[in-house]
Formats: structure tokens, sequence, C-alpha cells
């Protein structure tokens, strides 16, 4: 088909994410994507600064991720995982204990669906444990989980996408929303963003931006959540955060001794602390995992999107043993679990996620974002600039225009997808330096459009 008849189809008949019927965004038919470029049906040539929604991390029709499924499908595309295995499944629930010190893996079809296991998981271990009335769960504003009921339910229940179902949805407890200051800001500390060229993507002095975690955690915050904590320890199965990256919540960056206090209130008061780290996982922030940050390991974790270097869907919910053993059987079992495609695929990328610089990458695009959406402070409508690890955000005062924005990026030969109140970036970590500098003249340049 060409162009204008997949378009065509399209509006006939595809409902995309986060959009009505008719769609009031305008939809772009893709023919190839190779590298970290996107080539549109309609010949155009796009720089892909959203790693097809954070997955891609090692760009597109990668020859050693394209030869594990060809591989693999020779052998055997899928076979039931009840009662069954096979070695891709094994090989990677193996890697991934290794890489995160949770021995017990259960494989999933998605982030969301992770979450759901990791909240089965934290309940069914308060009721094998004594806490029958422990069945909510803590967490704090402005996070984002995912879009099935259970993951909803620990989503910020106000600012949040899901806000409509708040009548039908548990209630569990929300701390407040997570006070900022983590990562640089561009040219907020001496030498300007040009610093960042010459000093990389280290902390104070670097020239690059205000230091990592400048001005330390909010004593009250802590203390705040100390006696959110207490007051409902009676009735927590667990608390569950993003390790300090909000993703879809917001894109904020918190200070990692947050997450620090969280650990400890879990053990003080002998509850679960889940760790969502679907977005943070796999060196996105600069640490492989986000916890990294603050040195602690969460008795569940959830991890995706990267896993699988963006080929196919999988994710995975980890926890330690003596969870595993207080649960005994799990209650939750996807017809595609362990698929062996995808599993082949994740041990891939996993293997090329350890044989390259990934820590040199990404410190190389945090200086390239830093320097390169310098020129965004201060535009008007601009609220906040930040960056961390390969993470770019350009925070506005009134929602985005996502049609306006998404044709000035294009006409700039990038491919981004704002929302909210955000103009974003999470390359691949394939990009280049040149690529990171045409993804932040474009987002700079839809900044600029904002007000006339």
């Amino acid at each position: 088909m060409d162009a204008e008849e997949i378009l065509r189809l399209d509006r006939e008949h595809v409902w995309h994410p986060y959009t009505a019927v008719p769609s009031g965004v305008p939809v772009h038919a893709v023919a190839r994507a190779e590298g970290v470029r996107l080539t549109l049906a309609d010949g155009r040539v796009l720089v892909d600064g959203m790693s097809s929604w954070w997955a891609a991390i090692h760009g597109y029709n990668h020859p050693r991720l394209n030869k594990a499924v060809h591989e693999q499908v020779d052998a055997m595309a899928h076979v039931m995982f009840g009662g069954l295995t096979h070695e891709p499944a094994v090989r990677l629930a193996a890697r991934l204990a290794e890489l995160t010190g949770l021995p017990r893996v259960f494989l999933a079809d998605s982030g969301s669906v992770a979450v759901e296991v990791a909240i089965k998981m934290a309940i069914q271990h308060a009721a094998a444990t004594g806490g029958e009335g422990r069945s909510r769960l803590l967490t704090v504003r402005g996070g984002y989980h995912g879009d099935t009921f259970g993951a909803m339910s620990v989503c910020d229940p106000v600012s949040g996408m899901h806000h409509l179902f708040s009548g039908v949805l548990p209630a569990h407890v929300f701390a407040p929303l997570p006070p900022g200051g983590y990562g640089h800001r561009p040219g907020a500390a001496e030498g300007g963003a040009g610093g960042a060229a010459k000093g990389g993507a280290g902390g104070a002095g670097d020239g690059g931006g205000e230091a990592l975690g400048a001005g330390g955690p909010d004593p009250d915050y802590l203390d705040e959540l100390s006696r959110l904590v207490a007051a409902h320890a009676h009735e927590l199965a667990a608390i569950i955060v993003e390790p300090v990256v909000q993703g879809a919540g917001g894109m904020r960056f918190h200070h990692p001794a947050y997450l620090r206090r969280l650990r400890e209130l879990a053990d003080e008061h002998g509850v679960l602390l889940i760790a969502d780290e679907i977005a943070t996982g796999f060196g996105r922030t600069g640490e492989l995992f986000g916890c990294d940050h603050a040195g602690i390991r969460p008795d569940i974790m959830c991890v995706g999107k990267a896993l699988t270097g963006g080929y196919m869907t999988l994710a995975a919910t980890l926890c330690t043993e003596r969870v595993a053993d207080a649960i005994g059987v799990l209650m939750h079992g996807p017809t595609y679990m362990g698929n062996p495609l995808a599993t082949a695929v994740a041990n891939a990328s996993l293997d090329l996620l350890a044989e390259r610089p990934w820590r040199e990458e990404v410190k190389r695009i945090e200086a390239g974002l830093l320097d390169g959406l310098a020129p965004a402070v201060g535009l008007p409508g601009v609220r906040d600039v930040r960056v961390l690890g390969a993470i770019g955000v350009i925070e506005t005062v009134d929602p985005v225009d996502v049609a306006r924005a998404q044709d000035v990026v294009m006409a700039h030969g990038v491919w981004l997808r704002p929302f909210g109140r955000l103009l974003y970036t999470m390359p691949p970590y394939a990009a280049g330096p040149e690529d990171v500098a045409l993804i932040t003249r474009a987002m700079t340049a839809a900044a600029a459009s904002l007000r006339p």
C-alpha cells in the first residue's frame, strides 16, 4: 500500500493510544526503521528521539538482534510455559537474577502486567505471613505504573491519565509529590552549558549545569514519608515507586535519599518494597537500574521496555527468595509467558548491553542534552529544563499543542511525542553527537513556538 492508502485505512479502523476516534493528532506511516532513523512512507527521514517509547536502546534493525529472532523462529516460535520450559527463557531468568540480585523471575507480557504481578505478589505475601488485613499499597503522587486496573490504581489519582476511573479503582495511600531538584539543569552552574561538552555528565564544578542532587533531600518530606508509612503500616502490603525518575506521570527526577528512606521504612514496618524499573532499567538514568542511585535492593522489581531492545513485548517481575517462599503458588499465568522469540531477543539485547560502553554513551548523550537544551532555559512558556542520563526534558507552563509541536520537530528532521506539559527525549544509546544536537535543536524550536 502507498502512504495515502495506509493512512486512509488507519483513519477508518485503527484506534491509537491515548487518542479519540477520529484522532485529533496527525498519524504518520513508517516504512522502515534503521539505526536511529525512521523512514516515513512519504519518504521523510526522522531521527527518533523517543526510542519507540524508551525501548529501542540499541537502535533499529540491529543485525545481532535480527539474527537472534531469525534463529529462534526456525527452532520454535512459541510453546506454553505451563509444565514446559526452554533455553531462551531459562537463560534470561538466570541473567536477570544475576543483574538484580533477585533470584526468582516471573516472565510477563508487558510492563503493566509485570506491575499487576508485583501487586499480586505483595498481597499474597501479606496474607501468607499473617497480614491478611494488609491489602493496600503506598506510593507517591506523580507516578505512572501502567494502564491495567491494578497498575492504574497506583498511578496519580488526580493529575494522572486514569483519574476517570478513580471511583472504581482500589483506594491506596499516596504520599505527596516527591521534591524535584535531582539531575542537571543547563547553564545553572559556573561555566554555563558549554561546560557540559567539556566536563561530561559529572557533578558539581563540571560546568554542565546544576550539580546532581544539588541541595540534598528535603528533611520535611523524609519526615512525611515516615509519618505516612507508620500511620498505615497495619494495612500496607507494599510500597511501590519508580526509583529516581517518574516517567509518564511527569518526567520528574527526585533524590535517591527518598528511595533509601522508603527501603528503611519498609524494613522497619515489615512491608515489601516494589521498584518499578520498567522505564528506568538497563542504563537509561546513567546507572544500570534506578535503585543503583540509592544503593538499595527492592523486594520486588518490575522490568520491561528496553529488555528486548524494542523488538518484542516482554517484561518480568523479580523477587527475593523470601518473598517467593512465603507466597507458594502465584495465581497468574499469561498465555505467552516466556515466549521463545521474545526471550531469545532479550538475551541478545542484554549481550549487546554488556558489550557496549553504555555508561560512556549515556554520559555523552547527557552532555549533549545539557549543551543543546541550554537555549531553551528562560524561553517564554518554559517552566523548567532538566537532564538526567539519556533523558532530556523541557517542562512548559501550559499544555503542549501536540500537533503543532510535532510539525515543528518534524520540520527539523526529528520524531518526538510530547504529552501534557512536556517536550522530552529519550534517544537510543546509539544516537551520535550530531543526532543529539538535532534533537535538542528541534525541542528548543518547539518550545520557542509555544507563544508568539
